[in-house]
């Protein structure tokens, strides 16, 4: 009952689209995508 199926993923991601656009979705995507990599690149450089 609390969680989220399937559907409710698929009408948020609706919902984003439209309020966005696809342009401006696949923008963010790659902008958290450099944030990952960056801290992924931080944290290796604390270990050596």
């Amino acid at each position: 009952m609390g969680g989220a199926s399937i559907w409710d993923w698929l009408v948020v991601g609706v919902i984003v689209m439209l309020l966005f656009g696809r342009g401006k979705v696949s923008e963010m995507m790659g902008d958290v995508g450099k944030g990952i990599k960056a801290i992924k690149k931080g944290m290796g450089e604390d270990e050596t």
